[in-house]
């Protein structure tokens, strides 16, 4: 990471702070008929406290990021159920062969089905209003998967709500009706970057707070 972007000071604490930060831009929906889908592991955070604050039920939307080969960090695309979505990069033929790719995807696929079977989804969303919610976005390549899954089971209306993203980057306009970005940065190496405490979120945290009603 450049030295300018190490000693950039961080704009929340932790995610919980970003999630309390984020439902205030998204006042409008508190106690509406809608549901907050955040993406495991650590939007679900985020998303809990979005849930908590506007009285809204809280479910998951399981996607996987395609890393590169040997560099996970650099994504080349994203993946939920029924949706793949490349990157620039993950689209361009470059050093990272379609076999490579395959068993990348092969591999991330195995970890989505075994999250999705952990941590649930949002049960039918037919018709229904749902804010989708991470705690960044760096390449938007999973937000994109996740909209996408969820705008193929019918929902009406679809918000993406995240703390922090790009300035350059917006979504599909085809895909998310509104997008909601309280903090966009001009200069952006990683979500993280944003974030005093960014600490890996567990299966156990997770769950803890998926079956807590956020709304008690």
């Amino acid at each position: 990471m450049p030295r300018a972007y190490r000693d950039r000071m961080a704009i929340f604490a932790d995610r919980t702070a970003a999630g309390v930060d984020l439902a205030a831009e998204l006042a409008a929906w508190r106690g509406q008929d809608a549901v907050v889908a955040g993406i495991p592991r650590g939007g679900i955070v985020v998303a809990a406290e979005v849930a908590r604050v506007l009285g809204l039920p809280l479910g998951a939307v399981v996607v996987r990021k395609l890393g590169a080969p040997e560099q996970e960090e650099f994504a080349l695309g994203a993946i939920a159920e029924d949706v793949r979505v490349l990157t620039d990069r993950g689209g361009r033929v470059g050093t990272v062969t379609p076999e490579q790719m395959a068993m990348v995807e092969d591999a991330e696929r195995e970890e989505l089905r075994r999250r999705s079977a952990l941590f649930g989804g949002i049960g039918s969303v037919a018709g229904r209003t749902v804010i989708v919610v991470d705690d960044g976005v760096a390449t938007g390549a999973t937000a994109t998967a996740a909209c996408r899954s969820l705008r193929g089971r019918g929902v009406a209306h679809l918000v993406l709500a995240v703390p922090v993203a790009p300035t350059a980057w917006m979504p599909d306009p085809a895909v998310v009706d509104e997008y909601v970005c309280p903090h966009p940065q001009r200069r952006f190496w990683a979500v993280g970057e944003f974030y005093d405490d960014f600490t890996q979120t567990s299966d156990a945290e997770v769950l803890a707070l998926l079956h807590h009603d956020p709304r008690a």
